[in-house]
């Protein structure tokens, strides 16, 4: 099941629908853009607090789940702790497919 997730996730970057990194993934939260919040196993405590806060706040559906390399690969970059699905379509097929993975933790 995860090659579906990273698949999806390689189609929603090729299409734009997909940000990445800390200060960007933040900017599409508050405003509003991200529907969902891609949260990798290995990112470090006070980051993943931040984000997991920040989601909190505003209302946005979040999940812990891959590890940096495995997203980085998917998307096309070097590894990847933080990725925000922009587009409602992507984000729902992305959160359906991780909700059937045992080891995510806190999909919304």
């Amino acid at each position: 099941m995860n090659h579906k997730v990273l698949s999806n996730l390689g189609m929603a970057m090729r299409a734009g629908k997909l940000a990445t990194g800390e200060e960007i993934v933040h900017r599409c939260i508050r405003d509003g853009k991200a529907k969902l919040v891609l949260i990798a196993t290995d990112t470090a405590p006070g980051t993943r607090k931040k984000v997991l806060d920040k989601c909190a706040t505003y209302g946005v559906d979040y999940a812990v789940a891959l590890d940096r390399v495995s997203i980085g690969q998917a998307i096309g970059k070097a590894e990847r702790v933080l990725v925000a699905v922009t587009d409602q379509g992507f984000a729902a097929m992305i959160q359906k497919q991780l909700s059937q993975l045992p080891e995510v933790e806190n999909i919304d």
